[in-house]
């Protein structure tokens, strides 16, 4: 416990006394976001080299912290080492792509090389890999190749999804923290101590990220801080779907790990489905920028990027709430109850600007 507590703490601490310095640094070398009429909402020059302390404090405190002492049979060891050299390896990787595209650009065959890179390090190497979906919709186990093509894809949607919700003041590290402490409490509550001890470090980056970045933010994160967010609830969203049943408690053994998962993370997932479904229908690339996201339209009813930024955070923690009450249930019907409320509510703000709009 005081590993997790003590990562939690560094990470924050790191994050919260560094970034004045990077502001101050930021504005004199002039790596700024500059603002425009078309998409960006900020009136202002801003630093967007966040990341490189979301970054640093999280590594930072994970490496200090990783409760190897904590671990006593010798095959979750094993596990464990393995976890932590492809991790960092993987999250060095992503940082310095981020860290290129936030101050000269990189190329987008470089960022997929990078991707499909980091990719293979945690699929095939590290074999951090979704092997079965326990229940949903009566599939359990899942051959190798399937397994191998799954969680590249959850890898690619989930860090792709981070770095296009990253558009309101406070919005991807706050939806971030929330879904890091909820599996990082999931797995101290499951004895997986390692994995719980790497949510609670992105917590704390996190967190302490939020007190200049949460409206009117004074710094924001890049795609540095997008990328590593993305990766690392991507390794945590796997290993929590993977995770032993037999060492699970009684009391959250019938929730469906792989709806909890997805729950803890479900803006982001609603919200990039929608905008690529949105993009498809009208022929254009799913990853143009466009004002179009579900936090617009909040922003078109009249809120500022805080009361956006809050709004989300209630609904995140809205969604993960409905699989833990509705453990009960076949794992099938808890993804559709959870599903249809996620897509649902995420609604409501489109039909409010239509018939904003409609008024008008």
């Amino acid at each position: 416990m005081y590993t997790i507590l003590l990562g939690f703490a560094t990470s924050f601490v790191i994050v919260l006394l560094s970034l004045p310095s990077l502001i101050r640094i930021a504005f004199l070398k002039r790596l700024v976001d500059e603002p425009d009429k078309v998409r960006k909402t900020h009136k202002r020059r801003i630093p967007s080299i966040g990341g490189i302390m979301i970054f640093a404090g999280t590594l930072f405190a994970y490496f200090l912290w990783y409760p190897f002492e904590n671990i006593h049979e010798f095959d979750h060891l094993a596990v464990a080492i393995k976890d932590f050299k492809y991790i960092g390896a993987s999250m060095l990787i992503l940082f310095f792509i981020g860290v290129k595209d936030d101050i000269i650009g990189t190329a987008a065959v470089k960022k997929l090389a990078g991707h499909l890179l980091v990719s293979f390090i945690l699929v095939i190497m590290a074999q951090i890999q979704i092997t079965s979906l326990h229940g949903l919709f009566g599939i359990y186990a899942l051959d190798l190749w399937a397994s191998i093509f799954l969680s590249v894809f959850t890898y690619t949607v989930i860090v792709n999804a981070f770095n296009l919700v990253d558009g309101v003041d406070g919005l991807a590290a706050g939806v971030g923290a929330i879904a890091c402490l909820a599996y990082g409490a999931w797995f101290f509550y499951s004895g997986g101590i390692e994995n719980a001890s790497l949510a609670f470090a992105l917590a704390g980056s996190l967190l302490g990220f939020l007190f200049f970045n949460f409206y009117p933010a004074k710094i924001f994160m890049g795609d540095a801080g997008s990328l590593i967010i993305g990766l690392i609830i991507s390794v945590l969203s796997i290993k929590l779907i993977e995770f032993d049943a037999s060492e699970l408690p009684e009391e959250i053994l019938h929730i469906s790990k792989p709806v909890f998962a997805m729950a803890c993370i479900a803006y982001p997932l609603v919200d990039t489905l929608r905008i690529f479904v949105y993009r498809a229908l009208r022929g254009i690339s799913p990853f143009s920028a466009d004002r179009n996201h579900i936090h617009h339209r909040l922003n078109d009813l009249g809120m500022n990027h805080g009361w956006v930024a809050i709004t989300l955070y209630l609904y995140t923690i809205c969604i993960i709430c409905i699989p833990v009450f509705l453990n009960s249930l076949d794992p099938s019907i808890q993804l559709l109850i959870t599903s249809l409320a996620a897509v649902l509510i995420a609604q409501i703000p489109i039909v409010l600007v239509a018939i904003k709009n409609k008024k008008k």
